[in-house]
């Protein structure tokens, strides 16, 4: 009877008949076959569609809105200067007081002025004297010639001087009256009610005459002042109407109409100014207040699609459309009008009573075939 000897059994060279190999076979047969259950699982749901939903294109009436920041500010500014030149005596007011018709901003050192007025005084008594004398002259005159005693000619001559000093008195009475003038414009006065909004002085400077000292902001009505971008000014050509709300309380608002576009564009920003009136505008809107102006343009038919619709070909705006019949989609490069809020218009690249894939589309590949959700 044979003995096996268990170390030398599967040796080389050996026939063993013992089970490991077939042990390591079946082994290996199963290694093989455990990926074939996954491979199956993933090719099944590789077959199943995926749930996606769609919005029909269809054309709306659009009307987009456009809101710009502004601030308020005055529709008439006043700039304040003296009309005569000196030194700077006494500043009454400063930057944003409020100040009313008549009240006295600042004073010149009235020195000058009132030598002159004292010349100009002394020049209008001696022209009276030689008025007097003249007249009395001319009354001896026109006396003694209706009684013979006297000549046509020195009547004439006395007359003559007469006028003459009459002249001189007159002219010495405007002289007075503009040195009196002058007197007075060494007080800067407000021309109207308003807020001070620029001062340029101080005391003990001496000012030249038309020198800006003070800018006011006159009371009244007020204006939205907004810088534009030069294609919003091209695409409304028409004045359109604005509406102004507070930026701190949007409840507060106030309808505007344009009333003036700058013909010129700044070259720093590359904007156009736009001023925009604001009738009755409320109290709670003060000079200098930060404000919105929001446009609404004409309703026009358009399409619009919900934002998450939007997808990138290549670089390019699209969207995936859902074929009726297959239910495969397809990338559609569109041209995109506008963005607004949540949505973005269409101007090319859809027709009316297409399927458009409104959310799902970052999972979908071309050719995929979706399931659309109720």
């Amino acid at each position: 009877m044979r003995s096996t000897n268990p170390i030398t059994a599967g040796m080389p060279g050996k026939i063993s008949a013992c089970a490991p190999p077939r042990r390591h076979l079946t082994a290996l047969a199963l290694c093989l076959l455990l990926p074939l259950p996954a491979c199956q699982k993933q090719e099944t749901a590789e077959r199943q569609p995926i749930v996606v939903r769609s919005v029909e294109v269809k054309l709306t009436d659009y009307a987009p809105s456009t809101s710009l920041t502004g601030v308020i500010a005055a529709r008439t500014l006043n700039n304040l200067s003296f009309q005569v030149g000196g030194r700077v005596a006494e500043r009454s007011v400063d930057i944003g007081q409020r100040v009313t018709k008549g009240q006295v901003l600042a004073k010149l050192d009235p020195q000058e002025q009132q030598s002159d007025v004292r010349a100009a005084q002394a020049s209008l008594y001696a022209a009276q004297a030689q008025l007097k004398q003249a007249a009395a002259a001319f009354e001896r005159q026109k006396t003694l010639l209706a009684q013979g005693f006297t000549t046509r000619r020195d009547y004439d001559q006395a007359d003559q001087a007469q006028r003459v000093a009459q002249s001189g008195v007159e002219s010495a009475q405007s002289q007075m009256s503009n040195a009196e003038d002058r007197l007075t414009y060494t007080e800067l006065k407000a021309s109207a009610d308003g807020v001070v909004t620029a001062r340029t002085i101080e005391v003990g400077q001496v000012v030249q005459a038309a020198q800006t000292v003070f800018t006011i902001a006159e009371d009244g009505d007020r204006d939205a002042v907004f810088n534009v971008d030069e294609a919003l000014v091209a695409r409304n050509p028409v004045a359109p109407d604005v509406m102004i709300a507070l930026i701190s309380d949007p409840r507060i608002k106030a309808p505007g109409q344009v009333r003036e576009v700058s013909p010129a564009v700044d070259p720093a920003s590359g904007s156009i100014r736009v001023k925009v009136m604001v009738p009755n505008t409320p109290t709670e809107m003060p000079l200098g207040a930060a404000i919105t102006g929001t446009i609404v343009s004409k309703p026009q038919p358009a399409i619009v699609l919900p934002w998450q619709a939007l997808m990138s070909d290549t670089g390019r705006p699209a969207v995936w459309t859902i074929d009726p019949a297959t239910k495969a989609v397809a990338l559609a490069a569109i041209e995109v009008q506008s963005f607004a809020s949540g949505v973005v218009v269409v101007a090319n690249g859809l027709e009316v009573g297409q399927s458009v894939v409104a959310q799902g589309g970052q999972l979908l590949s071309p050719g995929q075939v979706v399931e659309v959700a109720p």
